[in-house]
């Protein structure tokens, strides 16, 4: 009986190369025998499916006929890597996959790509420098206006004496005699597929293809050196809590001259005594009396910004709902954004605690007035 090269992969007839593609590189990666708990048969049985599939002449043959035919007009099929050039395994048959796609399979598995250029290049063997992570807290007034702040914190820097490339200059290089000027060495894996080769960024010299004559002796080679560094903040209006800022490059310098890290600076705001901050609305309880309500008075305000300003309260509104302030919020995003959020008061008044006989008297008049 035919095997149903469709359902193997998980795909539709109508699929697209683009989804046999992905659908195959999964199951390579969930069923690859030198894997723990994986399944050379349902390998196999995967990457013969994926032959079929995504050869447009094959896969022709396979929807027409169930199956396909060699050179001989044999059906084929059988064995999941007849016919394909690759890599010569124990039992006799080659192995040949897209070089594109199931590079980074192999790259997965054993740490390299087999195909040499025919993948993504060679991983640097030096050290890319650390990214670094700080908590920067600040004020809602702070959060309002922006502000500069300038954090200094130990990492690893560049090295001053040999300008981060970790030897003398002027005594020069000498070629690598581990990988012979190459910068790579080629090393070669047994697996169920035969013998892998891959290729590796040479740790001798890591990856440069030379050996300092006299490698530089306050950093020790290295091209860095822990120390103390300081860094502004430049920290922008409107910012929330809990936002990151990322400056890169800002982090740890990495060995020989190669990447330093990045630094990210997640920002904490303080809670405020008067305002509590949604998006960039504000929300803020005001006390005032029951006579400025009645008599529609100005009521004095605080802005987060310190200026002050009033507001009145017009007739018919009811207390018990905040009432909004356009205007009088935070700033919100944008480059050229100048607008602000609104600002939402819930008023509150106290009664008095002694009411003269003369001021029950015209407050009873005062409600039948009303």
């Amino acid at each position: 009986m035919a095997k149903d090269y469709y359902k193997i992969l998980g795909v539709s007839k109508n699929a697209t190369e683009e989804e046999i593609k992905k659908a195959f590189r999964k199951l390579a990666h969930q069923h690859h025998p030198d894997k723990e708990g994986g399944d050379e048969k349902k390998f196999k049985e995967a990457n013969e499916a994926y032959q079929v599939l995504s050869n447009k002449e094959k896969r022709a043959q396979y929807d027409q006929f169930g199956q396909t035919f060699d050179g001989a007009g044999m059906p084929g099929g059988e064995n999941p890597f007849a016919g394909w050039g690759g890599f010569q395994n124990n039992g006799g048959f080659n192995v040949n996959f897209d070089q594109g796609d199931i590079g980074d399979i192999f790259e997965a598995m054993f740490g390299g790509n087999p195909f040499g250029g025919g993948g993504r290049e060679t991983r640097a063997a030096r050290t890319r420098g650390a990214d670094i992570e700080f908590a920067e807290t600040i004020t809602l007034e702070e959060a309002f206006l922006g502000a500069k702040k300038t954090i200094r914190f130990e990492t690893y820097s560049k090295c001053e004496k040999c300008s981060g490339r970790g030897y003398d200059v002027a005594k020069g290089t000498k070629q690598c005699g581990t990988c012979h000027g190459k910068g790579q060495v080629r090393e070669e894996k047994r697996t169920i597929l035969g013998t892998i080769a891959s290729v590796r960024a040479c740790v001798s010299c890591k990856g440069t293809g030379t050996i300092p004559n006299e490698p530089c002796k306050e950093c020790r080679g290295t091209g860095r050196v822990m120390g103390k560094k300081e860094v502004v903040l430049d920290i922008p209006q409107g910012i929330e809590d809990g936002q990151v800022m990322k400056y890169a490059g800002q982090g740890g310098a990495g060995e020989a001259g190669s990447a330093s890290g990045d630094l990210y600076i997640i920002v904490r705001i303080k809670p405020h005594k008067d305002f509590e901050r949604v998006k960039t609305d504000l929300y803020t309880v005001k006390e005032v009396s029951l006579m400025d309500i009645l008599l529609g008075k100005q009521i004095p305000m605080k802005d987060i910004d310190g200026s002050l300003y009033s507001v009145q309260i017009p007739e018919g509104f009811d207390i018990k709902n905040p009432f909004r302030i356009q205007g009088r919020g935070m700033p919100r995003p944008g480059v050229f954004s100048t607008s602000r959020g609104d600002c939402f008061v819930t008023f509150t008044f106290k009664t008095p605690k002694h009411l003269s006989k003369k001021a029950k008297e015209l407050l009873e008049k005062l409600e039948g007035e009303l």
